[in-house]
């Protein structure tokens, strides 16, 4: 496994890979530090491309990716990488979609592993409300994310 640390506008971030895939994107815990390592090609292009999407220059991630989860926590994933920069969809619309309900899509959303990259953000409760996050300092950095795609909350 190799790792990574990048500064970012919602904090400071872990991505992870083994091999020539990302595996992880997580908030960092205060004072932990990257042992020395030799940079990871797939690491350099994810740091490149978030820098990119935080500069609103990148809309659409383009990464090998390699998550760990269920058959149905994979098929949200999948779906969740579909919802285009600047929108956003419901739990129970996912549902629907997958033949699933919308607790079911909610926890597949907590358990992202990739947030940002795979958009959990980008999902609603019904009506539009803002729903739960699981990732940075919760709901304050989901606002943050879709702020950051120019999508305001009613």
């Amino acid at each position: 496994m190799s790792i990574c640390y990048i500064e970012s506008s919602v904090g400071r971030l872990a991505l992870e890979a083994d091999d020539d895939c990302v595996t992880s994107v997580r908030w960092a815990s205060p004072g932990e530090r990257a042992r020395p390592a030799a940079p990871n090609p797939v690491l350099k292009e994810a740091t490149r491309q978030l820098d990119r999407y935080f500069g609103r220059k990148l809309h659409r991630f383009d990464l090998p990716l390699a998550a760990h989860g269920t058959d149905h926590q994979k098929r949200v994933w999948a779906m969740m990488r579909e919802i285009p920069f600047g929108e956003t969809v419901t739990y129970g619309g996912m549902a629907m979609a997958l033949g699933s309900g919308p607790r079911a899509v909610g926890t597949a959303c907590g358990r992202n592993p990739l947030p940002i990259i795979v958009p959990c953000h980008r999902v609603l409760a019904s009506g539009g409300k803002e729903g739960g996050y699981s990732g940075g300092r919760g709901l304050p950095t989901k606002h943050q994310l879709l702020a950051l795609e120019g999508v305001t909350l009613p």
